[in-house]
């Protein structure tokens, strides 16, 4: 049974994780991105906080919304 609160526990996260991603990404240059985390179960990341996308983050990532500003 601990599985399944686990479980609905991380969905929970992921589902607010995104939905702060999808806000973030309306206003952004940057992709936003949704990254699983042991401790914390997901949470929203910008790229643009970072010059370069550490690999332990990178490779965490679970989805990514395009950032929806343009440069022209």
């Amino acid at each position: 049974m601990a599985t399944l609160t686990q479980s609905v526990q991380s969905s929970d996260s992921y589902f607010a994780a995104l939905a702060v991603a999808e806000r973030r990404a309306l206003h952004s240059f940057f992709d936003q991105h949704v990254v699983e985390d042991d401790d914390l179960g997901h949470f929203a990341f910008d790229e643009g906080d970072y010059n370069a996308l550490p690999v332990h983050l990178a490779s965490r990532i679970v989805h990514t919304v395009p950032g929806a500003m343009l440069e022209f």
